[in-house]
């Protein structure tokens, strides 16, 4: 899976769907909550996590994301209109 974090880079993540959608779904927890200190902990969480286990896409490496993550610096009013339904990460 490709994933983008707008504003940053490109990853390439294999195999860590699982977590991933658990990040989601604390995310969207959150969101629903309205709890704006949750809600960006547990972004950066998630985005951080893609960071940590994704490999980097080399900049002449041109693909399409499977995903594409708003940037870091989001609000939670912002967040509201992106995160819905079931969230950000596909099933």
């Amino acid at each position: 899976m490709i994933v983008r974090i707008s504003g940053e880079d490109q990853y390439r993540l294999e195999g860590e769907n699982g977590r991933l959608k658990e990040l989601d779904d604390a995310v969207l927890a959150a969101i629903h909550d309205h709890d704006e200190q949750r809600f960006h902990s547990a972004y950066e969480e998630l985005l951080a996590f893609v960071r940590s286990h994704g490999t980097p896409l080399a900049d002449d490496e041109l693909a399409g994301s499977d995903l594409i993550l708003p940037p870091p610096d989001i609000s939670l009013a912002e967040a509201q209109s992106e995160f819905t339904g079931a969230g950000l990460i596909p099933d």
